[in-house]
């Protein structure tokens, strides 16, 4: 079954078609037959796209909606000159798949989309109005050019943090609040979470309950997971994304009344507080020069910049923290997995957060370290490190396309 996989950002659209059946899974041998991005979409849209096997194809052209978007995608799918093996008409699309952020406690399963399903997408708006609503445009998308024959599933990003107790996701707030307005914590990149545990069970060959692991999801956004027994236990990022952990623009954790002190102080309205706290702060915030951690670490080696060394340490503190935090919370864990796009290809990143941790029973090993850049998966724990390090590229689009599968089929779930 060709799997047509669709993140749907405000002003971007990613995409993945990939060929998978159930005993394609049991295998690992789905096959990404294609993948691509448009960015900046409502304007000269950014494109970038790639078949198997084929160097990628770039170009600018005037999109106006997630509607153009889509259209232009799949016309380039089904092109002889696109080269997608398989695909020469919109019937070799036999699902889609979408990416969801927020389901709120109502959704905490892939599902097949049907009304009631868009309708508590909907309600869970005010959780996420950043994200949910973009979601939403995807679904319409796909709905008018596929019409009904095509079914679509919803994978939600919130899904994977359903199975933590009460204990880890509510908030120490007068808890009529909770009953009244859902505010708890709800967690997010579960699908991120929840692929890499899988993942390192594969390569332990340990089966569900025995997997007790915390991940580092470590990219743009950030998060922390603690897994006990293959479910998400606690994590990071709360009621919205920027709890937690030091972002490329997120504050993460904060003294709420900060936000207070600074209306009072700079005359800052919600509005202005919000964006400071998720684009204008974090790595960016602290540096005063970049969100990306690769021109960070740059400008402190060579020019010994004294903030992005700074921003750095800071970052590398705040997971070291929640490492710390998780073991306790979790009466001790058997690895930790580093994933997203620092955490896949940063050594140096991955060595100062591991740095000073031999009491925790943390031990590195700086060559294999080393080796793990790339998108690499592989271990690099010293020979007598208690806790296993891991390195694993995280693939939700792959998890999308198997959990749409097994929506379509009817199939339930093993992991």
């Amino acid at each position: 079954m060709n799997i047509l996989v669709l993140n749907c950002g405000s002003s971007s659209l990613k995409f993945q078609v990939i060929a998978t059946d159930l005993e394609v899974i049991d295998r690992n041998e789905d096959r990404q037959l294609a993948r691509g991005v448009l960015e900046r979409i409502g304007t000269e849209a950014l494109i970038t796209m790639r078949a198997e096997g084929r160097p990628a194809v770039r170009d600018a052209v005037p999109l106006r909606d997630h509607r153009a978007a889509l259209d232009h995608v799949l016309r380039w799918l089904v092109s002889p000159e696109s080269g997608v093996p398989g695909i020469t008409s919109l019937g070799d699309i036999h699902a889609i798949g979408h990416r969801i952020v927020h389901g709120g406690e109502k959704l905490t399963r892939s599902v097949l989309i049907d009304e009631a399903v868009i309708d508590q997408i909907e309600e869970c708006i005010e959780l996420a109005p950043l994200h949910n609503p973009a979601n939403l445009k995807g679904i319409q998308s796909a709905r008018q050019v596929f019409g009904p024959g095509v079914p679509q599933a919803a994978v939600f990003d919130t899904s994977f943090h359903s199975t933590m107790p009460p204990e880890s996701f509510l908030y120490a707030l007068p808890y009529q609040l909770y009953v009244r307005h859902r505010v708890r914590r709800y967690g997010f990149h579960g699908t991120s979470h929840r692929y890499v545990a899988y993942r390192y069970r594969q390569l332990t060959g340990l089966n569900h309950e025995q997997t007790n692991v915390i991940t580092l999801h470590l990219g743009n956004g950030c998060s922390a997971c603690a897994i006990k027994k293959g479910a998400s236990f606690d994590t990071s990022m709360g009621m919205t994304p920027a709890e937690g952990l030091v972002m490329g623009t997120r504050s993460g954790d904060l003294d709420p009344s900060v936000l207070e002190f600074l209306h009072h102080k700079e005359g800052m309205s919600f509005d202005e507080l919000d964006s400071l706290i998720n684009k204008r702060s974090g790595l960016l915030g602290v540096s005063g020069l970049t969100n990306d951690m690769r021109d960070l670490l740059s400008e402190e080696r060579e020019h010994e910049d004294r903030r992005a060394r700074l921003a750095v340490e800071i970052f590398c503190l705040r997971a070291r923290k929640y490492i710390g935090a998780y073991l306790a919370r979790m009466n001790g864990a058997d690895a930790i997995v580093f994933t997203g796009g620092i955490g896949e290809n940063s050594a140096e990143i991955r060595a100062r957060i591991t740095a000073d941790t031999g009491f925790l029973g943390i031990v590195p090993d700086d060559g294999r370290n080393q080796e793990l850049v790339g998108g690499r998966e592989g271990e690099f724990g010293a020979e007598g490190s208690r806790i296993r390090l891991f390195v694993i590229p995280t693939n939700e689009e792959l998890l999308i396309a198997r959990d749409t599968l097994r929506c379509v089929l009817g199939v339930p779930r093993r992991w």
